[in-house]
């Protein structure tokens, strides 16, 4: 599900389209937008707070095949969670395995390479702070 919601609708879109035996599809909710209330806490064990609100996208889809797949996201890209929920579906299913895995590596390799390129960046911008120690004379 974590990736399925980082995924680009190019990436998305190009993985459906390169399924040959689609089934049909759905939708039993959504997608639709809407807010979220996000929570935090403290150092990790304190009393809750409410942090602010966030806008999210879901959708439930269900296939001709039977299975139910569920998508959401934060943004409000409705066809992403829809997308996202067809995926879900897909992947419940043995014959369509497969092809989600396979679109969950190709998206799992680009974080990385996002993931990679700000780790240069920020290493770039390092500031190595030292002390000087003078002696007693």
């Amino acid at each position: 599900m974590r990736l399925l919601a980082r995924a680009t609708l190019a990436e998305l879109t190009a993985a459906w389209e390169a399924i040959a035996d689609k089934p049909d599809v759905a939708p039993v909710r959504g997608p639709e937008t809407g807010l979220v209330m996000v929570r935090g806490r403290i150092g990790g064990g304190g009393d809750p707070f409410n942090l602010g609100e966030a806008t999210v996208s879901r959708a439930t889809v269900r296939l001709s095949t039977g299975e139910v797949g569920h998508g959401q996201m934060l943004g409000t890209d409705k066809e992403r969670a829809r997308y996202a929920a067809i995926f879900d579906a897909l992947f419940q299913n043995d014959a369509h395995r497969p092809a989600v895995e396979a679109l969950h590596g190709l998206i799992a390799a680009r974080l990385d390479r996002e993931d990679q390129r700000k780790a240069e960046e920020t290493a770039a911008t390092r500031v190595d702070f030292f002390t000087m120690v003078r002696g007693e004379d």
